[in-house]
């Protein structure tokens, strides 16, 4: 008996086409964050038929970005045929903390609701209340039988009247001081709630990643999934401390990492990235500026319907590049973390490309999706450091001590927040521009009274001088005295200013120090130099103890008969 063999072939292939799709029970294994996003990667082992089959993530974040799926495979020979994502509408979350939180707003909501209730009932007792009032107030009608009120009776009615407004008042009161607690639990609340979402409207939407994947033979295959989404991102923050005895910084490098991407990342292979993925892989395009006669409205509306066609195609082409970028590392944030490496810098293990730097964390990290700020630890590094004294004292008879050094490790060092230590003391919060390797950059270490600054004023006196034109002089005459009272030598640099004339009849003069001691912005002077705006900058080496006194004497010539604004 023969068989047909085309209708066997036909229920085959309906059987592989309607075959139940495969759930990937997943777990997520590493991220790499970037300033906007991050790249999070998923594995599942997974038993496959032969033939085709639907592998399935279920309950993936809604902010995930379709265009960034990559998938690979280990395990079985199989092929990855296609991948897609579409939006699924849920009832409930499933993460049990936002259920909680949902709950507690519903419970809040309801009791707010309840406490409008009895306010409106309280507004009824009230309109009643001025109803009777103003029945019993109205005058009798001529034609009345009944007796009038007695002064009892009026008194009576008093009395009920201010009793009960008095009582509506008081709950009125009560009942508003409840609402305003209320309003703020669920102000709180709700704050809780959108840290929870990552601050994105609470829609009730997840995404499902669908893989179609051909096996010759059954047999186990471990699926990685790796996709980009918003809601994470990272920042650096520094702790600097001075060493005095050994005249060096121990910089510790660190990474705000905050998760608000709806999952949590627990023990997993972390990576901060420097790479800017939403700028897209390439130089924007330049248009043409176009410059014309100007038009009535009329005719330049109509004119300008192209251009804003024009533009509306660059954003779209923008919005495509910001979508489409290419992760720097992608493949060895796959291939989980590499072993760690011998390097001065102690924390995390380095890798650079030509235009971003990678950071991968040694130790497994758990970052919950709350949106709190998690602190990791970067790289730790000790930098040889020039200490410097910086006084103003026309401003202020204090010295801040400053450190120079020379960023000299392998990556750079990131704008951010640097909390600076003088040794184990807390001495102030500043921030660190961006530093490259090799760039030289300063931290301010707060103020050290162990070195004392004072500016005095000696000498003001006024003349008139010559015959025929009068001329009116002004003569200055300051004293700065600095004082080392540290055990070592210091360098110390202090400025102050000359009045700069804004008119050719006002003349300044430099007296002291004279004009051989002082040099200039492009031959600098042994101990002071003149700059522009009339600043003086005096650079003194002082020993242990040392003290010098600093004259400063400059005068201002106007005619007399000119009122100058400006002179102290």
């Amino acid at each position: 008996m023969k068989i047909p063999l085309l209708p066997l072939v036909l229920a085959a292939l309906a059987a592989q086409a309607f075959a139940a799709p495969i759930p990937a029970d997943s777990t997520i294994t590493a991220a790499t964050v970037y300033a906007d996003r991050a790249v999070v990667t998923r594995l599942a082992r997974i038993d496959l038929p032969a033939g085709q089959s639907e592998v399935t993530f279920a309950g993936l974040p809604v902010n995930l970005l379709d265009n960034s799926l990559q998938v690979t495979g280990r395990g079985v020979p199989a092929t990855i045929l296609d991948v897609g994502a579409r939006i699924t509408y849920i009832e409930t979350t499933a993460d049990p903390r936002v259920k909680t939180l949902e709950a507690e707003l519903t419970a809040l909501q309801r009791q707010d609701r309840a406490l409008q209730d009895k306010l409106a009932v309280l507004d009824q007792q009230r309109a009643l209340l001025f109803k009777i009032e103003a029945a019993v107030a109205q005058p009798a009608p001529k034609d009345a039988t009944a007796p009038r009120p007695a002064f009892d009776d009026w008194q009576k009615l008093l009395t009920f009247s201010s009793e009960n407004a008095a009582r509506l008042a008081t709950d009125r009161q009560s009942l508003d001081q409840q609402r305003e607690d209320l309003a703020l639990k669920t102000t709180a609340t709700q704050a809780q709630l959108n840290e929870l979402r990552g601050q994105r409207p609470g829609r009730r939407a997840t995404k499902t990643v669908t893989v179609r994947v051909a096996a010759p033979q059954t047999g186990a295959l471990d699926v990685t999934l790796a996709y980009a989404l918003t809601g994470a991102s990272w920042s650096p923050s520094y702790d600097a401390r001075l060493r005095t005895e050994e005249r060096a910084i121990e910089l510790t490098y660190f990474g705000v990492v905050r998760n608000g991407t709806g999952e949590d990342w627990q023990k997993i292979a972390l990576t901060l990235s420097t790479a800017r993925p939403n700028l897209g892989g390439g130089a924007p395009e330049l248009y043409p500026w176009i410059v014309d006669i100007s038009r009535p409205a009329a005719a330049r509306a109509s004119a300008s319907m192209p251009r804003g066609d024009m533009f509306a195609e660059k954003s779209n082409r923008d919005q495509n590049n910001a979508q489409a970028f290419n992760f720097v590392g992608l493949e060895g944030a796959l291939g989980g973390l590499p072993a760690e490496q011998e390097s001065s810098v102690s924390l995390a293990v380095l890798d650079t490309s030509a235009t971003s730097a990678s950071f991968k964390i040694p130790t497994a990290a758990s970052i919950p999706s709350d949106n709190s700020a998690q602190k990791v630890g970067i790289a730790t590094t000790k930098l040889d450091a020039n200490l410097q004294y910086q006084a103003t004292p026309k401003q202020l008879e204090t010295a801040f001590l400053g450190a120079y050094t020379t960023n000299s490790t392998d990556f750079p060092l990131l704008a951010g927040p640097v909390s600076t230590f003088l040794d184990n003391t807390f001495v102030a919060t500043s921030r660190l521009k961006t530093v490259m390797p090799g760039e030289k950059f300063s931290l301010d270490l707060g103020a050290d009274e162990g070195v004392a600054i004072k500016r005095k004023l000696v000498n003001r006196f006024s003349e008139d001088t010559g015959f025929t034109s009068k001329t009116k002089r002004v003569t200055y005459e300051f004293l700065i005295t600095v004082t080392n009272n540290k055990r070592t030598t210091e360098r110390i640099v202090f400025k102050d200013v000359l009045p700069t004339s804004r008119d050719e009849k006002i003349i300044v003069k430099l007296l002291a120090p004279s004009e051989k001691e002082t040099g200039t912005k492009d031959k600098p002077g042994r101990e002071v130099t003149r700059e522009e705006d009339g600043k003086l900058v005096w650079r003194l080496d002082l020993k242990a103890g040392e003290k010098r006194e600093i004259s400063l004497k400059f005068s201002v010539e106007h005619p007399a008969d000119l009122t100058v604004s400006g002179l102290e």
